[in-house]
């Protein structure tokens, strides 16, 4: 054999050979992308579900925000409306309080 046909057919054998092996990798390539599609439309709707929680807890955490400022409004319109009343009165609860507080504090069981 000569030089030119045994570079010839080393060329022709190293062509088939790169031929068969992209075939085997398109083919692999074809039978993977189905599961690859499954697992990217899976990961979609997860990550969609977790938006929508998301947002759902946002808009409750707004919604309760709303109810706590209104709340606090209240109190703090009824504790001055009930000070304006009866300024003594008050007072005389605001110190027994205190003294109730300052006799449990004193006399609650140690922490040992």
């Amino acid at each position: 054999m000569e030089t030119n046909e045994i570079r010839g057919a080393v060329s022709r054998t190293v062509e088939n050979t790169a031929s068969n092996i992209h075939g085997a990798i398109n083919k692999a390539s074809d039978a993977a992308r189905p599961a690859v599609d499954h697992l990217a439309s899976g990961a979609h709707h997860a990550m969609d579900s977790l938006a929508k929680a998301a947002n759902q807890v946002a808009r409750q955490l707004d919604t309760r925000g709303g109810q706590l400022m209104d709340a606090q409004s209240r109190l703090t319109e009824s504790c001055s409306s009930m000070v304006r009343e009866k300024p003594m009165r008050t007072l005389g609860v605001a110190v027994a309080v205190g003294f109730l507080l300052s006799w449990l504090l004193r006399h609650r069981p140690s922490q040992n």
